[in-house]
């Protein structure tokens, strides 16, 4: 096993951003836990250490367990105090005037304010009770004027290894026959270019063979779409990396997902990756011809 497991812990004022922070963390790599019971955690950290698998872990701690809370605090000293275990702790904070207006937007309750009392009696109270927790933090975020995406961004930069990259595209090429990807962002259609399936020769092939694929390129439409196509591509991408998306899937669509749409992927990938991109390709629809000859 892992010298060290690595145990981040998310505490902090309700409606600060904890969601967005535990998500980044699980974007991560992180084994998260939310609001877990304070008297599981010396069991699941015995599980844990005995796994030698997981050697990161994020928990989000907050006053959904006030009942427990002195048991949390008790806990979290005694893992401080464990040689394979390092932790840290990030208290998220926001100002009142923030906090009561991100729970007007949402329409719902404050935690500490159900049954009774104000939105603003509901932040005192969860202040005086997570006071403890606040002088214990290594980290005070203050996310009064952070946005989601500037929060998101704010834990990657501490956090991320530089080898570590989220975003990533997928690049994937498919027959309409067989319905478009439901998980696309960007979805493109070639069946306006020359289609191979009408030549004898390349009709077996796919878009892999150099026949197949030598044919669709030298097509006039084909390099004229491709270049418009790339060009498109180099201006947007670096837009969704910037605004937070861990991942971009592109789809090229023709006919039967066997010739156009396999070769396009295979080159549009390969652009991307000499780009910088970490970039996966695949042909959802390659193998399927035989299957679907006698309906197609």
């Amino acid at each position: 096993m892992a010298d060290t497991l690595e145990l981040v812990i998310i505490t902090g004022m309700s409606g600060a951003g904890k969601t967005v922070v535990l998500q980044t963390f699980e974007d991560l790599g992180y084994f998260c836990v939310d609001n877990m019971p304070p008297s599981l955690l010396p069991k699941f950290w015995e599980l844990v250490k005995e796994s030698g698998k997981i050697t990161k872990v994020c928990l989000v701690i907050d006053l959904r367990s006030r009942a427990f809370f002195d048991e949390i605090l008790s806990g979290i000293g005694n893992l401080d105090n464990t040689s394979f275990v390092t932790t840290k702790t990030i208290y998220l904070d926001a100002s009142d005037d923030a906090l009561v207006s991100r729970y007007k937007e949402t329409r719902r309750n404050h935690p500490m304010a159900q049954g009774s009392g104000t939105i603003t009696e509901g932040i005192r109270r969860e202040r005086d009770l997570l006071a403890n927790m606040r002088s214990r933090a290594q980290w005070i975020l203050d996310t009064s004027h952070t946005s989601p995406r500037q929060l998101r961004e704010l834990i990657l930069e501490r956090f991320q290894n530089e080898e570590q990259q989220l975003f990533h595209i997928e690049v994937v090429s498919f027959g309409f026959k067989f319905s478009a990807p439901i998980d696309a962002d960007i979805i493109m259609d070639v069946r306006f270019l020359p289609n191979p399936h009408y030549i004898d020769e390349l009709r077996p092939l796919t878009g892999m063979d150099k026949p197949v694929y030598d044919y669709v390129m030298q097509q006039p439409e084909t390099e004229a779409f491709y270049r418009k196509f790339i060009d498109l591509l180099d201006t947007i991408t670096p837009g969704y990396k910037r605004e937070g998306k861990s991942s971009l899937t592109i789809a090229i669509g023709c006919t039967g997902g066997q010739h156009r749409s396999v070769a396009l992927a295979e080159r549009v990938g390969a652009h991307l990756k000499n780009d910088g991109y970490p970039v996966n390709i695949s042909h959802r629809d390659k193998g399927k011809r035989k299957e679907t000859v006698n309906r197609s």
